[in-house]
């Protein structure tokens, strides 16, 4: 799609801009939106006022540290404005080139119904819902809208990146276009389906800027956790400076712990790591939807995504090819498998459907084909005969006519002739009917020589991936308007848990519905107008691009590749953003850990000797301590913006498991990093003498 953009994860064209705008960010109305991270721009401000005031030795710390100290406070907040500003770039630039499709174009715009077909030309921006534009071969399609009359082939690549041309016809579900688009050959009428400001480009160029994006609701309510423990340090913090005074006073003895100190052990016990990168991640999780060629209209929908139980898939297309394909031929008694294969693809020779083509390819796997000798003439398949062929004049003069058809179609002509069907024929026939599959009868002339099975063929791997969604504990329905007996076949064969068979309409809604009575979130694709109720009642609705308006205005993501199966990958990737929100918080909860082990003996210390037991990292100094965990603290949120743009990588697990592998990398790596990074900069600082 020509909004992806290539754009590596530090690129120049990304970061520098990024740069900026983390100092932008600094202003009061931006932190603000953050309560985390405001607490720690607070903290940066109040100690470079008292840095400055250390300057003119009206304060006790020595103004080297207090000043280091509030320029690793800055940079915290800096580091953190950073990354949700690169999250943003990846988005913006998306968006960016989706500007570029945006173009003032002309239309043939219908003058009024009632003087006839005169057209006269118009603005693109100034066409309403509800009008009626000409689009001639050349012209380009000026908003979104539904065509009402005419074929045409049309060229998509600007929106879906695939450059082989689609057909666009009034009625059925490929009635829908896109402003954008080019149409390639013949014309189209097309009736205008939205307003300005409200087509579908817009609506994507609206959805990827992450600067516009809207707190879901997992990331409200983690935010409000986050606030809450914020709250709570915040108090303890306040606190602790009446305690130490009261404990130098009881004692006689110790310094009373500075402002800079109380700060520092604030801004490294609360979650400043998630709270810094949380805006980073949910940007990032619908900009890796986008990367994907699905719009989704809110992050919402992607952490729904994340959250689905219960997947409903259509059969054709999505779990099987679409399109019948030849999978075994049985001869009937007394002809040899390799006459009915021989006869078969050459009554498919100019046969050029999906199920011709099948059965020649199916027969050259069998035996050598041989040209037929003598004159030919292609008998095409027609609703009436639902038969087709080839009829060969020999050079005798006596004709030869190869037959393959229905096979209902071919016992009808033979009873016609005098003649019958053999019964094995005819129990083969139902036999494959029962599995699934459709019969095929082939004849020579008067004599039936067998059946050809035709297949809609399962997708190569597709029962492996239901099985991994079954261990994640995600439960597969296949929906189809096939028979029950058909779909038992096709459900059994593909490895889904569940399928409604002959589903109308209804029949989608009710079994959404039903789901959802459960308490189960539900998610599913749809293209026509008949799947817009499903859709819109589903609580992860993905509507193909191909499809109807309707259908797209039902959904809350639009597929730009119209590919069914890809709900399987936007579900994984719901579920990539979720883990990775719930890695990073876990692994920033879990390193406070070594921050107390750093900072509490070193501001108590002096009242306290007893507290030296707890520096088990034996840092060198009460400075150095403080000043080496609130490095750390800074430095890990850059460390871990790869991770949050990137996002934690899907395993199709148990939630036990993935429970348990959380806490083992990110619970446990969150204890022990904390420890060996601080440790790492006492070192460097008490070696370069800089506390």
């Amino acid at each position: 799609m020509t909004s992806k953009t290539s754009l590596t994860l530090m690129d120049p064209a990304l970061v520098k801009p990024a740069v900026w705008a983390a100092f932008a960010k600094l202003h009061p109305a931006v932190q603000w939106r953050n309560p985390v991270m405001f607490v720690v721009y607070i903290g940066s401000i109040v100690t470079t006022l008292l840095g400055l005031q250390a300057l003119q030795g009206t304060v006790g710390d020595s103004a080297s540290f207090i000043l280091s100290v509030a320029v690793w406070l800055w940079f915290t907040v800096l580091f953190a404005n950073f990354a949700e500003a690169l999250a943003e770039g990846r988005s913006k630039a998306q968006a960016d080139s989706l500007k570029g499709l945006k173009k003032s174009t002309w239309a043939k715009k219908l003058k009024e119904p009632t003087h006839g077909s005169t057209w006269l030309p118009e603005q693109a921006e100034n066409l309403r819902k509800g009008d009626v534009v000409l689009v001639e071969a050349g012209d380009m399609i000026p908003v979104d809208g539904e065509v009402i009359q005419g074929v045409a082939t049309v060229d998509e690549s600007a929106i879906t990146g695939e450059s082989a041309p689609v057909v666009r016809e009034s009625g059925g579900d490929f009635a829908s276009v896109t402003g954008g688009t080019r149409v390639l050959s013949d014309w189209l009428v097309v009736r205008i389906g939205v307003n300005p400001g409200e087509s579908f480009l817009d609506r994507m160029i609206g959805m990827v800027e992450g600067a516009k994006r809207q707190k879901t609701p997992n990331e409200v309510a983690l935010t409000i956790l986050l606030v809450a423990l914020t709250i709570v340090f915040l108090v303890v913090t306040v606190t602790l400076l009446p305690f130490s005074i009261f404990s130098v006073e009881a004692a006689g003895s110790g310094t009373v712990v500075s402002i800079t100190a109380l700060i520092a052990l604030l801004v490294c016990l609360i979650p400043t790591t998630i709270g810094g990168l949380l805006s980073a991640v949910g940007v990032a999780g619908m900009s890796r939807m986008m990367q994907a060629n699905v719009i989704a209209t809110s992050g919402r929908a992607v952490e729904a995504a994340g959250d689905v139980d219960v997947l409903l898939l259509d059969k054709t297309g999505t779990i099987t090819h679409g399109n019948r394909q030849a999978a075994l031929f049985i001869p009937a008694p007394g002809i040899s498998l390799n006459q009915l294969a021989l006869c078969a693809a050459q009554a498919s020779m100019a046969d050029e459907t999906p199920e011709g083509r099948s059965i020649v390819t199916l027969a050259q796997s069998k035996v050598q084909i041989e040209p037929l000798v003598g004159k030919t003439q292609e008998v095409p398949f027609t609703a009436q005969t639902r038969m087709s062929g080839m009829d060969v004049t020999r050079p005798d003069g006596s004709t030869r006519q190869l037959r393959k058809g229905a096979v209902d179609a071919v016992r009808k002509v033979l009873q016609a002739q005098g003649n019958t069907m053999p019964p094995e024929v005819l129990r083969a026939a139902d036999e494959v009917s029962r599995r699934g599959s459709t019969p095929l009868a082939v004849v020579d002339g008067n004599q039936v020589l067998g059946i050809v099975e035709l297949k809609d063929i399962v997708k190569a791997g597709i029962k492996e991936r239901f099985g991994e969604l079954r261990r994640m504990g995600i439960k597969t329905v296949m929906i189809t308007g096939d028979n029950k007996l058909t779909a038992a076949a096709i459900a059994a064969e593909a490895g889904v848990d569940d399928f409604l068979a002959e589903a109308t309409p209804e029949d989608k809604l009710t079994l959404i519905r039903s789901y959802q009575a459960e308490g189960r979130l539900v998610a599913m694709t749809g293209d026509g107008t008949n799947d817009a109720p499903a859709l819109a009642q589903a609580d992860v609705a993905v509507a193909m691009n191909s499809g109807t308006q309707a259908a797209k205005e039902a959904g809350n993501m639009v597929d730009l590749d119209s590919n069914p199966t890809k709900l399987l990958e936007i579900v994984e990737t719901g579920k990539a953003l979720l883990m990775t929100r719930g890695s990073l918080t876990t692994f920033s909860i879990a390193n406070d850990v070594a921050k107390y082990f750093a900072i509490i003996p070193a501001i108590f210390v002096s009242t306290y000797p007893q507290l030296a037991a707890l520096n088990v990292m034996r840092l060198g100094s009460p400075n150095s301590a403080i000043l080496s965990a609130v490095v750390f603290n800074a430095l890990i949120i850059v460390v871990l913006i790869p991770l949050a743009l990137k996002g934690v990588k899907y395993r199709p697990v148990g939630a036990a498991a993935l429970l348990r592998r959380n806490l083992a990398i990110y619970g446990l790596g969150g204890l022990i990093v904390p420890f060996i990074g601080i440790k790492a900069i006492d070192l460097l600082l008490v070696a370069l003498n800089l506390v």
